[in-house]
């Protein structure tokens, strides 16, 4: 009997020593993982909308169609403070012309929409419309809202 134990004793260890392989579990608990992926997918989705409309503007609303851009158009948008802003950049109108040559990759023909908000002087965006036209740029477009019936 104690032979028996102490032959048992070696097999039960070594044993012991093998079965126990499951020590500190490298693989990431998926759980919590998938948990923090959803709540920042959510507050991506909301919050997202946010961030690509730019300056916030009350433009005006007309009856005009929607225009179809292939690519994206250089934006110049004047607040109801008339503040100018390129590309959602704060800028002066006497650096207007040299931030645009910069910016316009397709030279002249380069796509640019002004947006102006209701509140406004309309002198105020002609004034820089009359800015860029007078630089050359020739396709230049005022964007507004389009009218709810």
């Amino acid at each position: 009997m104690g032979m028996s134990a102490a032959s048992g004793a070696k097999a039960g260890g070594r044993r012991g020593r093998r079965g126990r392989r499951h020590g500190a579990i490298a693989e990431i608990n998926m759980t919590p993982f998938i948990d923090v992926m959803l709540v920042l997918l959510i507050i991506f989705m909301v919050a997202a909308p946010l961030i690509a409309t730019g300056v916030p503007l009350d433009l005006p609303q007309t009856g005009a169609k929607p225009i179809n851009v292939d690519q994206k158009p250089i934006t110049i948008a004047i607040d109801g403070k008339g503040q100018i802003f390129l590309q959602d950049q704060p800028t002066l109108e006497p650096d207007l012309v040299t931030k645009l040559h910069g910016l316009a990759k397709q030279g002249f023909d380069e796509r640019i929409y002004v947006r102006g908000d209701r509140m406004v002087d309309y002198g105020r965006v002609a004034s820089v419309m009359s800015t860029i036209t007078s630089a050359g740029f020739k396709r230049v477009a005022l964007v507004t809202e389009p009218a709810t019936k």
